[in-house]
């Protein structure tokens, strides 16, 4: 499985942003999904993902109600749309894909073999 994440870029505080990821080799309609970003200087976290079980997203507390998860299976496409964007969203933004992930671990970083190679959100103050 191979990841491809793009739309990063600079954008100022209250501002929108949507950053997508491509999927390609080995995938599934059935994977495991999910958006995590790393700061400068801090640990990846957590942002948004889809069990691949499920049919609702789930978001971490800090960028619910401002961004959106959506993924489209025919194109093998996901998307983030971050709306009203803070100085503190400011990260490299990596996608994610597991086969095995269960519910209680879509948040966790082990949980996922496949990964993007990030794309660079910048939110200006």
């Amino acid at each position: 499985v191979q990841l491809q994440a793009s739309g990063g870029g600079l954008v100022q505080t209250g501002g929108s942003l949507r950053v997508s990821c491509a999927a390609s080799g080995r995938t599934s309609s059935t994977d495991t999904m999910a958006w995590f970003r790393q700061a400068p200087g801090k640990e990846r976290e957590f942002v948004a993902g889809f069990h691949r079980n499920s049919g609702r997203p789930s978001y971490s507390d800090s960028v619910k109600g401002r961004f959106t998860i959506s993924r489209d299976n025919a194109r093998k496409m996901m998307s983030l749309q971050m709306n009203n964007l803070k100085p503190e969203d400011t990260a490299v933004y990596y996608c994610a894909a597991s086969r095995t992930a269960i519910l209680s671990t879509v948040p966790l970083i082990n949980s996922y073999p496949y990964w993007g190679q990030g794309t660079l959100v910048t939110v200006s103050s």
